[in-house]
């Protein structure tokens, strides 16, 4: 009866998502082109730019944590168009908003300088049509794949019914991986999804988030990772999924979303400013010795195809066994924040074990107030008193934390009269102040059995310390309500979203 439940409820989501209306910026007249405006410095490069840092590429690996969305925006529009061979994007959602937009136009200027650009992404959050997606793939220096498709792109309401019909689990097996590589010397990876609310830039929700900027060394790791998944069978380009000619790109095809880009009304010339000064920071940051670097670095990806056998909804994976082994071997403290907090009882025992040890375990995640996913929500709510009796401390982050205001930076941010509601995204772990952990893994079933995964696994006292600290801040009654057997903050939303998440508890905890 549940599977039918959330059946239904799966199809009511893909609708919804499928009869939104699609910015048409791949087609159509150029009412004005701002672009004569916008120029590139010829005489940066990439391998320039990183060319007194060779050595240590070749032995250790950079690292930088990118804690603000504008920032993290930034490094890669900048990395975008200094590229100089290649560009290997992996992500979860790739969205046709403002930044998702933008994304695309520095892509296709990359791709005119001769990089070679490779977009894989998940199918069923693409919220552009299949005719823009393949008008991308058109770029002779552009390859588009979509990971597992049948879902989304391309079907009516009616084939993605019988995907999750006939297929249920595999329907349900996604990529959450999130990666940004650059001509495999450098590399984004974390938290983002490609979508305004990732970089500060929403008008009315936006997630605090994180990434970590890593050079040289465990890139290489990185690259083979996307290797894997580009050739998996689950990869596949994305004009095997039309079945009309693939278009040819001409010179003036991508003149539109370049126009769109070059708007200032759509991309703020400060915000070009700061790109365009961009190597100058990274000189600050290089001087400063703000990237640091490691020897004692790991970066474990789930393979494409993650339990794609018969083991129903379980199953683990790579990531799963390290972040277990993390925590069995724990000696004082756990600081974890999690959008997502899902147990079961496999999972509070693994806490509850660490914790009558005498390790400390702390979890942020979202409260009802904050949480973008009610459906999530409600299965954490009906186990957060079992929970808190293992000794875990509970904080639930407040919408209006005032934290926002330091981290949610972006140019939009000081424009707005008002202040937009912050929602956690951020995945990762403090362990003992000297392991710390920023990737993709949510704390629940699905991102343990069901969806891919990347994790980057650090030792370092000195990036546990920068990260444990902005985590602290956040567990402050500023930003966060403590949850007690005695106290929650669910009655601070509206009752109609209260009942919206009590009936999302028929939903199986296995594939939230």
């Amino acid at each position: 009866m549940k599977r039918i439940i959330y059946f239904f409820f799966m199809i009511e989501v893909l609708a919804a998502c499928g009869g939104e209306e699609q910015k048409e910026i791949l087609s159509g007249p150029i009412e004005t082109d701002f672009c004569m405006n916008i120029h590139r410095d010829d005489s940066i490069t990439l391998s320039g730019v990183l060319q007194d840092l060779q050595d240590q590429m070749a032995d250790s690996t950079g690292a930088y944590v990118l804690e603000d969305g504008d920032g993290a925006m930034v490094i890669r529009a900048w990395l975008c168009e200094y590229a100089e061979k290649t560009i290997d994007l992996q992500y979860f959602i790739f969205s046709t908003d403002n930044v998702g937009l933008i994304a695309c136009d520095y892509l296709v200027r990359a791709a005119d300088r001769g990089v070679k650009v490779r977009i894989l992404v998940d199918d069923i959050m693409v919220d552009a049509s299949l005719e823009d997606v393949l008008i991308m793939d058109a770029h002779p220096n552009i390859e588009v794949n979509i990971y597992n498709p049948g879902v989304n792109l391309g079907k009516n309401l009616v084939e993605k019914a019988g995907k999750f019909a006939s297929d249920f689990r595999g329907a349900n097996q996604r990529m959450h991986n999130k990666t940004f590589t650059v001509d495999g010397k450098v590399v984004i990876t974390g938290g983002r999804n490609v979508a305004d609310e990732y970089f500060d830039y929403n008008h009315d929700f936006n997630f605090r988030d994180r990434d970590v900027l890593l050079i040289g060394g465990i890139v290489e790791d990185v690259s083979t990772s996307f290797e894997g998944f580009w050739n998996h069978r689950l990869s596949v380009p994305v004009a095997q999924l039309s079945d009309e000619p693939k278009p040819v790109a001409t010179e003036t095809t991508y003149d539109r979303l370049h126009a769109y880009a070059c708007d200032p009304s759509n991309f703020w010339p400060q915000v070009r400013e700061r790109i365009e000064h961009l190597p100058e920071a990274i000189d600050r940051i290089k001087t400063s010795g703000d990237i640091v670097w490691l020897n004692d670095i790991r970066f474990i990806a789930d393979t494409a195809g993650k339990n794609s056998g018969d083991q129903g909804l379980e199953g683990g994976g790579v990531t799963t066994d390290a972040l277990i082994a993390l925590v069995q071997q724990a000696t004082s403290s756990i600081e974890i924040q999690t959008p997502y907090l899902i147990t079961t009882d496999r999972s509070r025992a693994l806490f509850k074990s660490v914790i009558d040890r005498g390790v400390r375990v702390r979890i942020l995640t979202n409260s009802l107030a904050s949480t973008d996913n009610v459906q999530a929500f409600g299965a954490y709510q009906s186990e957060r008193e079992a929970l808190l009796a293992t000794g875990v401390e509970i904080y639930e982050l407040r919408p209006d934390a005032q934290v926002r205001k330091d981290i949610m930076t972006g140019e939009l941010q000081k424009e707005l009269d008002h202040q937009p509601i912050f929602g956690l995204h951020a995945k990762g772990m403090v362990i003992d102040g000297h392991t710390t952990v920023i990737g993709t893994f949510n704390l629940d079933p699905r991102s343990a059995n069901l969806n891919t995964e990347c994790i980057t696994i650090m030792q370092s006292d000195r990036i546990a310390e920068q990260v444990a600290s902005h985590m602290e801040i956040e567990f402050q009654p500023e930003n966060a309500w403590k949850i007690t057997t005695d106290f929650n903050p669910d009655d601070e939303v509206s009752v109609t979203k209260q009942l919206k998440t009590w009936t999302m508890k028929a939903l199986p905890k296995g594939i939230l």
